[in-house]
């Protein structure tokens, strides 16, 4: 797959079932974890610093995942970490952010550096998280900067598991 690049030796690699559109770019240390898919023109690049996405996540249309490189003043840089059944909406942008299981990022996000969001959160269409921002489990973040705006009710919480579980269906159609 030409869409599947090494960068300096490093290839990335794609657990079992992983659904990654033609027109989506993943580059360099990138893992995948088993059943989970990115959509078209997706692009994650690890070429400065690590990518990891976990087990059943989705990586929805135009998004962009990227990182930063280790320095001086930053030793470790910031990697990016999505856990297990994350539904990222289409065209977001993750930038060396760590990203909580369960959690649903709306369309048009912007999460920066450092940012750590714990599982089951959901970011509103079009918020910004700013760098080293802590979003708390259960709450809906809203605009920008995000704000916590509430709690999730049962069923948003119930819905999170829903989206991921549906996309893991959307990604079989396609395999």
């Amino acid at each position: 797959m030409s869409n599947i690049r090494e960068y300096q030796g490093i290839i990335p690699q794609l657990g079992e079932g992983v659904f990654v559109d033609e027109s989506a770019v993943v580059i360099g240390d990138v893992i995948i974890g088993d059943h989970a898919s990115v959509w078209p023109t997706t692009v994650i690049r690890g070429d400065v610093n690590s990518i990891r996405i976990g087990a059943g996540s989705n990586i929805q249309d135009a998004s962009v995942l990227h990182v930063t490189h280790k320095n001086a003043g930053n030793p470790e840089g910031y990697a990016l970490v999505i856990g297990d059944n994350v539904t990222v909406g289409h065209r977001v942008t993750l930038h060396g952010c760590q990203i909580g299981d369960y959690c649903f990022i709306g369309m048009g996000a912007i999460i920066m550096d450092g940012a750590v969001l714990q599982e089951r959160v959901m970011v509103g269409a079009a918020a910004l998280v700013t760098q080293g921002a802590q979003l708390e489990s259960g709450y809906l973040y809203l605009g920008s900067p995000a704000k916590k705006a509430r709690p999730l009710n049962e069923e948003e919480l119930q819905w999170l598991e829903k989206s991921a579980d549906n996309y893991i269906r959307f990604k079989d159609t396609y395999l």
